[in-house]
């Protein structure tokens, strides 16, 4: 059984702003619980330790809600647009055994062909996985693709059991080479071929033998 993060949530019974503003002066996160039919739990998360929890994208926490224990995937975090501060967490229910549709961050390594650059379209896809062994991320290896070459979400190697939920069709990474290198490669090709050009129509004039 994976080991995960602990948390211990107390019950909140005061809402709205100002009680929120408290809490979070007092190093705490308003936070829900909600799902399987359960009524939504309405309690607040110690500070530090969440803020360290949600840097995992899809992060599923062992909740000890005083005395209650329930496991719970982290849905939403809500955040100050301007301090970055958290303000409020959405988790659900899950339990052992269940399969949830999560999206998960796409990672790309290694280096394509010299002269190309990776374009990636999709930052994350939607995969339908265990609740209890979500993948942190999905690797797409561009090393040595030549321009042109495309990776496909139905391409991608996914972690034993997980299925694709995204667009099997959709475009996730291409290989191209910059617009400016082919512009910049052409405009010294032209420039090359009009100073040779120059060259024979503006060279020496033959002597006049008459004029001498």
């Amino acid at each position: 059984m994976a080991d995960y993060t602990k948390l211990a949530a107390e019950v909140r019974t005061k809402f709205g702003k100002g009680a929120a503003r408290k809490l979070r002066a007092a190093d705490k996160i308003p936070a829900v619980v909600y799902g399987h039919g359960t009524e939504p739990q309405h309690i607040s998360l110690p500070g530090h330790e969440t803020m360290l929890l949600v840097r995992t994208a899809n992060a599923v926490v062992d909740l000890d809600i005083e005395g209650a224990a329930q496991l719970a995937l982290v849905k939403d975090v809500q955040r100050d647009p301007v301090r970055q501060i958290i303000e409020h967490v959405d988790l659900v229910v899950v339990r052992r055994g269940e399969k949830v549709t999560v999206d998960v961050p796409v990672v790309i390594e290694g280096e394509s062909f010299a002269g190309t650059i990776h374009v990636q379209d999709l930052a994350s896809v939607s995969l339908l996985v265990e609740a209890t062994d979500i993948p942190e991320h999905v690797v797409v290896d561009v090393e040595g693709l030549e321009d042109g070459a495309q990776v496909l979400a139905s391409q991608l190697e996914l972690p034993a059991g997980a299925e694709l939920e995204t667009d099997a069709e959709a475009l996730v990474v291409q290989i191209v080479t910059p617009r400016g290198t082919a512009d910049d490669d052409a405009a010294d090709e032209a420039a090359a071929e009009a100073g040779a050009e120059a060259g024979i129509e503006g060279g020496s004039a033959p002597v006049d033998a008459d004029s001498e």
